[in-house]
């Protein structure tokens, strides 16, 4: 009779509840920590003081789940069927006057909330990694604990930190969410992943407005995801023009990585695709009010940036890529009741003017 390890069990299950990816590393420190504390020391994370809150719990598992032994790294597929042909998909622009003019979604943000599609499985999977062991205790987030766990899946082998600093795979290319569950339980590492970025620079060349200014290294106050998610105030004059046409998040760096050749359609989250975030006509977004707002985008993350967040973006990408038609919605966004949406409003009309004078 063939025994079954621990490890094996909980790979099992993983594969079974959906999860691409299922791997272990140890709870020793991340390497990354360092570097944390380097970027908040310069202040290249902008506002996100949320890290620096919970910075010591980042660099020291045991402050986060006491007696942490080992961390099970999950990945889950998001791309689209483009993406198994070769396809890049939609792209951002920056060229004016299309009718009608578009905007641009991150493509992981065109589901429903990664956030509470994984999370009933992540409760599935952590009961079963709690049965395995008397005592066992266990914590389990989505991209929502004080975890660095891109460094903790690049030393589980899920893939490698490429030098856009974000998490590449073998097998499927930049598309993927993380997950993790931290636990008491010792169980066997897997093999690192090392990194496998060679000579190219094609990210560092594809960010629009500079935000990787050198190999590994992100200036998130330039980064366009930054500007137009985590930032609540006026989004910087000088990079208002480079944003083009996107309104919540950005790929540019991720999909020109040539590693994304090995990406293939999502299977767990493919029914969840949100086909109305595509390319949605900007002109339509500008005419939501709060309630409608919130319906639209009800389960997914472009909740996070509230109305008047996504607003202030649609009127940037308007100025930047909207023609005359855009005017009269532009004159009633500059006319709302939010000072942001308002602001934004002013500067995009003054663009297209501009463009028409010339």
């Amino acid at each position: 009779m063939v025994s079954t390890s621990p490890k094996e069990v909980i790979q099992a299950e993983a594969r079974r509840l959906g999860f691409d990816v299922c791997r272990i590393t140890t709870a020793a420190p991340p390497v990354s920590g360092p570097r944390l504390l380097e970027a908040l020391a310069q202040g290249r994370l902008g506002e996100m003081q949320w890290l620096a809150r919970n910075a010591e719990k980042r660099v020291d598992l045991d402050r986060v789940l006491s007696g942490v032994r080992s961390v099970v790294i999950l990945a889950v597929n998001y791309g689209d069927r483009r993406d198994a042909l070769g396809s890049p998909g939609p792209a951002a622009t920056v060229i004016p006057g299309a009718c009608p003019a578009e905007g641009v979604i991150a493509r992981y943000a065109r589901y429903d909330d990664y956030h509470d599609l994984l999370g009933g499985a992540l409760i599935e999977l952590t009961a079963v990694v709690n049965a395995l062991g008397v005592g066992t205790r266990s914590l389990w987030y989505v991209d929502t604990g004080p975890v660095l766990e891109r460094d903790l899946a690049q030393r589980a082998g899920v893939g490698f930190v490429g030098k856009h600093t974000n998490l590449i795979s073998r097998q499927m290319g930049n598309w993927f969410f993380l997950a993790e569950i931290l636990t008491t339980l010792e169980l066997e590492p897997d093999l690192a992943e090392p990194n496998r970025c060679g000579s190219c620079t094609r990210c560092l060349t594809a960010c629009p407005t500079g935000a990787l200014p050198a190999p590994f290294t992100l200036d998130s106050r330039r980064c366009i995801s930054y500007l137009t998610i985590e930032l609540k105030g006026s989004i910087p004059l000088e990079l208002r023009p480079l944003i083009g046409n996107r309104i919540y998040g950005c790929d540019d760096c991720l999909a020109v990585c040539p590693w994304n050749r090995f990406a293939r359609e999502a299977s767990l989250l493919g029914a969840h695709r949100r086909e109305d975030l595509e390319q949605p006509v900007l002109r339509d977004l500008l005419r939501l009010d709060d309630a409608e707002f919130k319906r639209r985008f009800a389960g997914t993350p472009i909740l996070r940036t509230r109305r008047r967040g996504l607003l202030r973006n649609v009127c940037v990408a308007l100025g930047n890529v909207g023609g005359v038609e855009a005017l009269p919605d532009l004159e009633g966004a500059a006319a709302d009741s939010e000072p942001l949406i308002v602001e934004h409003a002013v500067w995009a009309i003054g663009r297209i003017l501009e463009r028409q004078r010339r």
